[in-house]
Formats: C-alpha cells, sequence, structure tokens
C-alpha cells in the first residue's frame, strides 16, 4: 500500500472548478464580467453564493477566507457593500433572472443580525425571482448560534443546514482551537427540525491533529446519532504556506499519507454500513435525499460547495473572495474586504481576477467534473457537444489508460471508467487531464 500511496496521493487539486482558481489571472476583470453578465441568456434559473468572510472565533484548521472579529460593525458595513454589489451585478443581467438555489459561506454566515438578514432577502426579491421551491443553503457553526438566530434564517427562507462538527474528540479540540460539545451539535440540529429545516448536513475532518481511526470511529457514531440527510467529509488540507494561522498547528501530530488513507476507507466502510450512499470522494447521502435522488439519475454536480443536486448552469458569487461562473467563465472577487468594500462603493463590480473559458477547457473542465462524480465518462458525449474541441480529451483518455499498471482504468475507445480499486485516488486521474496543472507556482494539498 505504502508503494501505491506513493505514486497516487500526491498533492493535487481538489477539482472544484476547472481550471483551478490559482490559473484564474487579471486578464478577466469588471469590464469582461460586465459583458458576461449582459450576454447571460440561460433560460434555466441562476444559483447564487453570498460569502461571509467573518467568524466569531479562528479555528487553526480552517482554509476559508475570513478573519475573527468581536463587533459588529465591520458586518454590518459588509452586509451594506453586499446590498450594493447585488444591485450592480443585477444592473448588468438582461432582465430579471428567476433563482433556483443560495447558498450563504464563510466564514459563519450565522453571524449575521436578523435585521441585517432581512435586508438581504429584501435586495435578493427585488432584483432576482427565488423560485418558491428554491434551496436555500446555510453553513453553521454550532458553538456560536441560538434560536433567536435560526429563527431568523428561517423566516430568511433556509431549507437546508451544513453544521460543522469537524470531530467531537476534546484532544483534537484543542488542537485545533474548536472546542464544541456533542451536546451544543445535537441542540443545534433538534432546533433546525423544530423550524422544520428539510435538508441537515454534518461537515466531518480527517487527517486533523491527534485523530486516530478510534477517536474518528467514535465521532462517526455520535454524529450518526443525530440521523443527519448528508455527511460532507473532508480531508484536512494542511497549507500554512496560504493559510498563517495553520502554522499554530502541531505538525508532528498530523496524521501521515497511509493513516489518512485508512481514516477515510474507514469512513466509507462506516457511513456506507449505516445505510448512507457515497456520492463522489467526500459526501454520503441518506437515501431519498436530493442528493441520492440525482446520484441513481447521473445528475451530480460539482462546484465550489461541493458536491450539489442543483443543475443550474450559471452560478453568481456575492461578496469579497466569491467565486462565479457565468456563461463567459469564472470570476472572482477582490479577497480582502476593504478593498472589496471600496470598489463596490465606487460603483464597480468588484473583479479581481477570472479565466474565459474556450471550448477545449469545457471539454476537459466537463470530463473532469464527470470523473469526480461518478468516476468516468463518455467521449462521444463530449464531441457532440464540443466537436474537435474535444479531441484533446480523447488522446489523453488513451495515454492515461496505457500508462495504467495497476488496472485502475476501463477504457474502450468510448467510455473512459475509473475502476473502483482506482476511485480513491480520481483527483490523481483528473490531474493527467488537466492542461494547467503544474504551470505556476501553485501548490496543493494531498490526494488522500
Amino acid at each position: 500500500m505504502s508503494d501505491l500511496l506513493s505514486r497516487y496521493a500526491a498533492p493535487v487539486p481538489r477539482y472544484t472548478s476547472y481550471p483551478t482558481a490559482p490559473h484564474f489571472h487579471a486578464g478577466v476583470g469588471s469590464g469582461e464580467y460586465a459583458q458576461w453578465l449582459s450576454q447571460e441568456t440561460e433560460p434555466e434559473p441562476l444559483s447564487l453564493y453570498l460569502h461571509i468572510p467573518f467568524c466569531d472565533r479562528l479555528c487553526w484548521y480552517c482554509g476559508c477566507h475570513t478573519k475573527q472579529t468581536l463587533r459588529y460593525e465591520p458586518v454590518a458595513a459588509y452586509v451594506d457593500a453586499l446590498l450594493d454589489e447585488i444591485a450592480l451585478t443585477a444592473a448588468q443581467l438582461p432582465g430579471r433572472k428567476s433563482v433556483g438555489a443560495i447558498h450563504f459561506g464563510g466564514g459563519s454566515p450565522t453571524i449575521l443580525s436578523a435585521s441585517d438578514l432581512f435586508r438581504l432577502r429584501q435586495a435578493l426579491d427585488r432584483h432576482f425571482g427565488i423560485e418558491p421551491t428554491a434551496e436555500i443553503s446555510v453553513e453553521i457553526d454550532p458553538g456560536y448560534v441560538d434560536e433567536g438566530k435560526l429563527a431568523a434564517w428561517r423566516d430568511f427562507g433556509m431549507t437546508r443546514a451544513s453544521v460543522g462538527v469537524q470531530d467531537f474528540d476534546p484532544a483534537v479540540q484543542v488542537a485545533i482551537n474548536r472546542p464544541q460539545s456533542f451536546e451544543q451539535t445535537q441542540k443545534v440540529v433538534e432546533l433546525l427540525r423544530k423550524y422544520d429545516v428539510g435538508g441537515i448536513n454534518l461537515d466531518v475532518v480527517y487527517g486533523l491533529p491527534h485523530q486516530t481511526t478510534d477517536s474518528l470511529r467514535w465521532t462517526l457514531d455520535l454524529a450518526l446519532a443525530m440521523r443527519p440527510d448528508r455527511f460532507a467529509i473532508f480531508g484536512y488540507a494542511h497549507v500554512p504556506w496560504m493559510k498563517k494561522h495553520q502554522t499554530l498547528i502541531n505538525e508532528r501530530a498530523l496524521a501521515g499519507v497511509e493513516a489518512r488513507y485508512a481514516m477515510l476507507q474507514q469512513i466509507g466502510a462506516h457511513l456506507t454500513q449505516a445505510g448512507y450512499l457515497p456520492v463522489g470522494i467526500d459526501h454520503f447521502a441518506r437515501p431519498g435525499d436530493s442528493l441520492a435522488k440525482a446520484l441513481e439519475e447521473r445528475a451530480v454536480r460539482r462546484n465550489f460547495q461541493g458536491y450539489t443536486a442543483d443543475r443550474a448552469a450559471s452560478l453568481i458569487g456575492f461578496g469579497a473572495s466569491a467565486i462565479g461562473r457565468i456563461g463567459g467563465g469564472y470570476a472572482q472577487n477582490i479577497q480582502a474586504t476593504g478593498a472589496y468594500i471600496r470598489c463596490v462603493r465606487e460603483g464597480r463590480l468588484p473583479i479581481a481576477k477570472g479565466f474565459a473559458l474556450t471550448d477545449v477547457d469545457r471539454a476537459v473542465g466537463d470530463a473532469i467534473e464527470a470523473l469526480m462524480c461518478s468516476y468516468g465518462f463518455s467521449l462521444e458525449t463530449l464531441t457532440q457537444r464540443y466537436g474537435r474541441a474535444a479531441e484533446g480529451v480523447r488522446v489523453d483518455s488513451a495515454r492515461i489508460h496505457q500508462q495504467d499498471r495497476d488496472g485502475f482504468i476501463r477504457f474502450d475507445g468510448d467510455r473512459f471508467e475509473i475502476l473502483p480499486e482506482g476511485q480513491p485516488f480520481v483527483r490523481t486521474f483528473a490531474s493527467r487531464f488537466d492542461r494547467y496543472f503544474g504551470e505556476g507556482a501553485a501548490r496543493h494539498s494531498v490526494a488522500v
């Protein structure tokens, strides 16, 4: 196993987009983004992502764009800028667009006050047509939320909550600066059910300092007792060169690649035995959940929020560092909150960088997304969609199959498929189709 891991567990991207964010560049700015928005004629409803880059505490393991604040004034000023950005963006669109999904990420979106939530909902309703069946999902830190805040989110329209667990072991919690009891978490889940939130996700992280397969099994058993609809299982990405607060984590307490792989295998076995269906590399859904239904219909998608049943072709991102994908390509907002606010106040779309997609990029991106979601793709389907632009994927498929000495790949000239034995290493196989991988100075976390 150590030889196999040495060949397949090298650092590679997580492929929540293609090309990945490190390849975005300043050649795409506000002007290009405004043009893409004006040309948005996709008849399907949009998806919206709102980034809230503030937390009541700073967890040392976190890889998100966020910062701790003990005062609400910076948050209130940020909400003002969000409202302005929503108006600026909607003004560029050709008409009032319908919205089928909204996701709040962070940071901790639950830091928002009830009055600011009300203002945000008013602004979104003013500029977009939010469908009655829209899924509105919110990331929740159980340590800093109470019944009043959850009631405000219910009034906003929340239909799904992603509750951060990470790990219930006190030793692990101390090592990542995230004290959070099982009782706290259970109370939040019970309140969400009280308010008829239709979908509850629990987030668990493996590969954290002092974590073992035994402690992780204990965490999973406690989490299973809360009967969530989904699990999102993330491998801890130790990237202190990007996130300076991760230098506070004792690297000697981190699991090696073989231990991480053992944890990943245990999680999969434990959750499938409990009746959950594996979705892609890190999600598990209870039968009947919308993600499980999408899996049956081969309609699972992957975007910056992970795996989703959302079928929208276009995603608009709002807030500092938020990324969206519109017809022409990807656009990412200014990361620093102060600079973001100043830009919006000046009446400009706050785009820092992006990537204009070619048909070759789209063909490769579709192939990689299909690998990440269902471990295979059809070249015939790609060719019907992109014509000659898909030829490179055909060439790469034959090359990767020919180089496969472990029997992980099946390829018949049309269908390229990763077999079950190779599926834990799907990110590595995806990177072999990536035409930009290895360019520039981007660094990534390990592949398991």
